[in-house]
């Protein structure tokens, strides 16, 4: 028989203690290939899921950027209804906590399926989960990013080709013109390249940031990239793609996370005292960081909820002690602050 991972074990093991379990974006890896094959990928632990809930429990899945294309078929739904009943109209603005209805024969009604008995509530682009408690994927921050990533470069050509710079975004909507037309790309490039080239699409950019930061062999090209990187970054921003800056360390990339999910929540006019939110992979806040880093201006409080893909060039020397690591959650009880916890820690 085979053995359950120490991951998917650890999570059903704590799904006794809870009423529902979030999935915070990116169940689905949607960029490495056909949407049917990161189906069949994610079903055994789907199943394991829903049978350690059971029938009267409920899983809330929000997609993220990696899984974006499941909406694919909600959007067009929307985009048809408001056609039909408004002559050619737009639908109604996407608000922050929106039910999105399962249909059996795509992906969504396939994951519903999967975690029965348990049952699937499907919200976008977020979810209350209690009054004072907001939570997201995160993937609108890449708008507001500081640091180069492919997606923050991709938001601001995109940004300036809609015409919706950053600071003017202020709906849903509005992030979604700028960021959708980005996943809608990746996702039709991924159902064309060949499986063995398929992890290129991530891979690429762990690279590019091992070879800028020194994280891995420092060779004459890797030299010349990190030198030639700050004048490619000051091209970009008087080209008006930034604000973007230079830095690319680990606590550059942590307060750049942070200062895009607050901008993000500012702009939507999130008024919850806790945001909720995953997309960097970088969890916490952990003991030793700064609890005014992990704050907005308007007194809010910010927790990432990490990532469970183990990524070794980000982990480190010492993976278990990494904010990367895998088994990362967080406990929101009926009142107090969310916690975050590592499951695999117990």
């Amino acid at each position: 028989m085979l053995r359950e991972p120490a991951p998917l074990a650890a999570l059903t093991g704590a799904l006794a203690d809870a009423d529902r379990l979030v999935l915070l974006g990116d169940l689905l890896e949607l960029r490495h290939g056909p949407e049917s094959e990161a189906v069949a990928v994610a079903a055994e632990p789907l199943r394991r899921i829903g049978t350690a809930l059971g029938p009267d429990r409920e899983v809330i899945y929000l997609p993220g950027n990696h899984d974006h294309h499941v909406l694919a078929g909600w959007f067009a739904r929307r985009a048809r209804a408001a056609a039909g009943e408004k002559g050619g109209g737009r639908p109604a603005p996407l608000g922050l906590d929106v039910e999105v209805e399962p249909v059996s024969e795509e992906s969504l009604g396939q994951l519903a399926a999967l975690l029965a008995p348990a049952r699937l509530t499907v919200r976008y682009p977020g979810v209350w989960l209690r009054e004072d408690v907001f939570a997201t994927h995160g993937h609108y921050l890449d708008v507001h990013m500081t640091m180069p990533t492919l997606e923050r470069l991709g938001a601001g050509v995109m940004g300036r080709i809609a015409g919706h710079p950053p600071s003017t975004l202020r709906s849903p909507d509005d992030y979604e013109a700028v960021l959708a037309p980005i996943y809608a790309w990746i996702h039709a490039l991924a159902q064309r390249v060949p499986p063995e080239r398929s992890g290129n699409l991530h891979g690429g950019s762990v690279r590019g940031w091992r070879a800028l930061t020194g994280s891995g062999r420092r060779g004459l090209r890797n030299r010349a990239m990190a030198a030639g990187f700050p004048v490619l970054v000051a091209a970009l921003n008087a080209a008006g793609i930034g604000p973007l800056r230079a830095e690319l360390s680990s606590a550059a990339l942590r307060g750049a996370g942070l200062r895009a999910m607050e901008a993000v929540a500012a702009q939507l006019g999130v008024s919850a005292p806790h945001v909720i939110f995953g997309h960097t992979h970088r969890a916490g806040p952990l003991p030793g960081d700064d609890r005014l880093e992990w704050g907005t201006a308007g007194g809010a409080a910010l927790v990432n909820t990490g990532c469970w893909v183990q990524e070794p060039s980000f982990t480190g020397s010492e993976p278990s002690r990494s904010p990367y690591r895998v088994g990362f959650a967080v406990w929101v009880d009926q009142t107090g602050p969310p916690r975050l916890v590592n499951l695999l820690d117990a």
